[in-house]
């Protein structure tokens, strides 16, 4: 039973994430208050890694919480169920696509999805920002809950970041700065 609800549930995550890995994070977030696979504290460490490893975000976490719940066979349902939707309407659509590229109306579909895959990718991101910085809920104050120690990294790690001399290091760098950082300050 618990393949089949990690198949449909990840399945649905597939389906509707228009956007890519970071726009599954709130379906992620969703899943992790419905299901105990996950906590939303390990799917922000699991987004952590994710990101600073190969592979898409999206697949790593459903193969992480795919594990939590059912070891190596749920790693595996989770993860082919989260690609399949993909798959199968790449598949339909690369059939039709380049029969109907010029048409207006395909062209006025890609317009609004556009906008809408970046909008799930900015609610991502404050989710990220929110549950790593802030640790907000519906109960609390803004600044009575706010992690004092993870803003001041972040503004710091912002600036270092857009620094000119600073952006031409390699990404393993930034990661072992970060990591290092992560480590001093116990985060």
């Amino acid at each position: 039973m618990i393949f089949l609800t990690l198949f449909i549930e990840f399945f649905k995550i597939g389906l509707f994430a228009i956007g890519g890995g970071l726009a599954t994070i709130p379906f992620l977030y969703e899943l992790a208050a419905k299901y105990d696979w996950l906590t939303p504290s390990q799917l922000a460490d699991i987004i952590a890694v994710a990101e600073s490893t190969p592979g898409p975000i999206g697949i790593n976490c459903a193969t992480y919480a795919g594990y939590n719940a059912a070891g190596v066979p749920g790693a595996i349902a989770a993860t082919l169920s989260l690609v399949l939707p993909s798959f199968i309407i790449i598949v339909i659509i690369s059939k039709f696509l380049s029969k109907y590229n010029e048409n207006t109306l395909v062209q006025r579909t890609f317009s609004v999805l556009r906008p809408a895959a970046t909008g799930l990718i900015a609610a991502s991101g404050w989710t990220v920002v929110n549950d790593a910085v802030f640790k907000l809920s519906s109960k609390t104050a803004l600044f009575a809950s706010t992690d004092i120690k993870a803003v001041i990294l972040f503004a710091v790690l912002l600036i270092f970041t857009n620094i000119k001399k600073f952006k031409k290091l390699h990404p393993l760098v930034s990661i072992g700065i970060a990591a290092a950082v992560g480590i001093t300050f116990k985060f």
